[in-house]
């Protein structure tokens, strides 16, 4: 592993090149915050995707290149007086200290859920108007609905036990349930439907699972055993009964298992 010197060195190696880039490279120069916005978030699900894979080299590479998105930020905007890449460092140095007295002050925790409270009464102190005000809007629906239960955990908005959680799950596929008997309007039903959701996540956070990249998994597992049929079908998928591609799909679920 490289020593401290080394990966200041290397930071500072990435922050000349940039440089150098903004200032001879006509694509680099063309650059603004508001073009670098989708890159990025492309940057962060293929992070996301290597994470998943626990493939090393590729979050490697992964991180890499969101490195310098967030150095391209910066560059851009130090050109408009607004930061710098040092501004940017100082203040997460800055908020860290400010976020672990325990560490840096002489504050007492006996564990990692009063570390967790302990940060969401320092960002209100600090002004955030609410718990919920960091969720970002653009969040997957997923993602926000477990972050938000984390955050309002904090302040004690949480079922005492996995029972009444699961309690609340079976209430709301009834509530669905109903409301598809009667005939329910469309919209009515969407909101049911995403109450059930909701529960569900909450459910998933109480038993130690992360709903996201469960569901990813899955999605990842369908679509092997899918291309799996489509690999080894006799004639067009169309052409083929359910209960042909039913056996293909379970010859699927042995071989793929093996693999």
């Amino acid at each position: 592993m490289n020593t401290f010197q080394q990966k200041l060195e290397a930071f500072g190696r990435l922050l000349t090149i940039m440089d150098e880039l903004r200032e001879q490279c006509p694509w680099d120069r063309k650059q603004t915050i508001g073009t670098l916005r989708n890159l990025t978030i492309e940057e962060t699900y293929e992070l996301a995707d290597a994470i998943l894979s626990d493939d090393l080299p590729g979050v490697k590479e992964e991180v890499g290149d969101i490195m310098l998105h967030m150095v391209f930020y910066a560059r851009i905007a130090s050109e408009r007086g607004a930061f710098d890449i040092a501004d940017v460092l100082h203040g997460i140095c800055d908020k860290l200290v400010s976020r672990h007295p325990h560490i840096y002050g002489d504050v007492q925790v006996k564990d990692e859920e009063e570390v967790k409270r302990n940060w969401e009464q320092l960002k209100l102190k600090e002004g955030k108007k609410s718990l919920l005000q960091g969720v970002p809007a653009g969040l997957p629906a997923m993602v926000k609905a477990y972050r938000m239960q984390e955050k309002t955990k904090q302040v004690g908005f949480e079922w005492e036990n996995t029972e009444q959680v699961w309690a609340k799950v079976e209430e709301e596929i009834g509530e669905l349930q109903e409301n598809l008997q009667n005939n329910a309007p469309p919209e009515d039903i969407e909101e049911e439907f995403g109450d059930v959701l909701f529960s569900l996540v909450n459910y998933a956070r109480f038993i130690g699972v992360d709903p996201e990249t469960a569901l990813e998994r899955v999605n990842r597992k369908f679509k092997s055993r899918f291309e799996y049929i489509e690999n080894q079908a006799p004639k067009p998928l169309k052409d083929m009964t359910l209960a042909e591609m039913d056996l293909l799909w379970n010859e699927a679920k042995v071989q793929l298992k093996k693999a």
